[in-house]
């Protein structure tokens, strides 16, 4: 059996493993939500231990907490931020309102190191306790958010640069396809010529254009309401205490951050959560326009438009000997198709909370944060295995784009609308390419269609 150390809290005792850095409130919360079993993602375990911290530092700034205590929390906050003891994180990701349960599991454990530097044993709260200790000048109320806040902050870093990568693949692709004329489509119908680098051009643009919406709400991510403790209003925090902890926090997490105006509001409102994942989802509608876009384009090889092709990455079909998918592109779409999901749970978990705080707060930060990663590691992977691997088929745009009905526009300023529409309609019937129809009828000269040909 286990080797056990009882623990007291305000609803009784119970066992907790000998060897856990958590304790009791932990272990009351691991038995409340058997839910999902996802874990807290490691940048907020990260972002709550930088909080400790930086609240411990604060603390003996202003004399409140001792330099002992404070000094073995401060190491132990560290080791956290280090990346040491997350397997302790056990609380899942769905769990008490607010995520006083997070935060409880975050006291135990940095408590419980800090004792154990201190060469005490773990439980022994008389030497550094979770609540009086640890989260001194703090509530979870404050804390989440701030948490919710720094987390976010450091996973788009990653995101950015996943979407500079896909912008720079797709500008690349623009300038290997500059030359290459194809028919562009409309109503999914024959339309007028394009360019396949001008298409490509287009996708770029719009990575590069949801990255600056993105980068917008940062400003707003990084006002703290870290003081406000309860309800915004700073009870039970001495006179300095927001000053000094938000001054530590810049210098630890290296964010110029800053303080909210209004602590009630900060702690009350999600809307700049709201905000961030609402360009996700943009980004995510645009990602399944691109990925439908590039799946169209390659579709076939033999029944399709097969003006592109995709690399093979693996063998597409269980049953058809040499069928390959367009697999990257659909796991593009099926992660996108997840985010808009998660905007949604977002939306409706911001609009849930009631006066003072929202505690809907821990589904908020769970699909914020799995929107960002997913994000990040699906673009990687879509970069790497697909765009910077996709070669045309110079031939069949070619012949795409002469056979398009949508060439007859062109003849407009030549022959007129109502004879080119004639061009057009005799074209189809006969199976001739548009030019072709044009110069039989004698309705262009041989110097005004290679004109034509060459403005492509």
């Amino acid at each position: 059996m286990t080797e056990t150390r009882r623990e007291k809290d305000t609803l009784g005792e119970k066992d907790v493993p000998m060897d856990a850095y958590y304790g009791i409130q932990t272990v009351r919360a691991k038995e409340n939500f058997p839910i999902s079993g996802i874990a807290p993602h490691s940048n907020f375990i990260k972002a709550t231990a930088m909080i400790k911290r930086a609240a411990a530092e604060a603390n003996m700034a202003i004399g409140r907490l001792a330099h002992k205590a404070g000094g073995a929390i401060i190491n132990a906050a560290q080791e956290v931020i280090d990346g040491k003891f997350h397997d302790q994180f056990i609380v899942d990701v769905f769990q008490a309102g607010a995520g006083t349960s997070h935060n409880m599991n975050a006291n135990e454990v940095i408590a419980n190191r800090a004792i154990e530097l201190l060469e005490g044993e773990k439980g022994d709260y008389s030497l550094i306790h979770p609540n009086d200790h640890v989260n001194m000048s703090q509530s979870t109320n404050d804390v989440f958010p701030t948490a919710m806040r720094i987390a976010s902050l450091f996973l788009l870093q990653g995101l950015y640069a996943a979407l500079d990568g896909l912008s720079t693949a797709l500008s690349k692709k623009e300038e290997e396809f500059d030359e290459i004329v194809k028919s562009a489509r409309t109503h999914l119908q024959d339309a007028v010529p394009i360019r396949l680098g001008q298409e490509f051009g287009s996708y770029s643009l719009t990575i590069k254009k949801t990255v600056n919406r993105i980068r917008n709400t940062e400003a707003h991510l990084k006002e703290l309401g870290i003081g406000g403790t309860a309800a915004g209003t700073g009870i039970n925090t001495p006179p300095l205490y927001r000053e000094k902890v938000i001054e530590s926090l810049q210098k630890i997490t290296g964010i110029e951050l800053v303080p909210s105006t209004n602590m009630v509001e900060a702690m009350n409102s999600m809307a700049d959560f709201v905000e961030l994942s609402g360009y996700l989802r943009a980004l995510a509608v645009e990602l399944i326009r691109i990925a439908n876009d590039l799946r169209l384009m390659s579709s076939g090889p033999r029944t399709g438009l097969s003006e592109i092709s995709l690399p093979a990455v693996q063998p597409g079909s269980s049953i058809m000997p040499g069928k390959i998918n367009p697999v990257m592109a659909e796991v593009l779409n099926m992660v996108a198709f997840q985010v808009i999901g998660n905007d949604l749970t977002i939306s409706i978990a911001a609009q849930g909370g009631q006066l003072e705080l929202n505690v809907m707060m821990p589904v908020i930060n769970f699909n914020l944060l799995q929107s960002i990663e997913i994000l990040e590691n699906t673009l990687k992977v879509f970069t790497n295995k697909c765009v910077e691997g996709i070669k045309a088929d110079r031939e069949r745009c070619k012949e795409f784009a002469e056979k398009s009905v949508g060439l007859a526009t062109v003849l407009n300023p030549y022959i007129g609308y109502e004879a080119a529409a004639k061009v057009a309609k005799d074209a189809l019937i006969s199976g001739e390419k548009i030019m072709d129809a044009a110069l039989k009828k004698g309705l262009l000269s041989r110097e005004d269609a290679d004109k034509i040909i060459d403005s492509f």
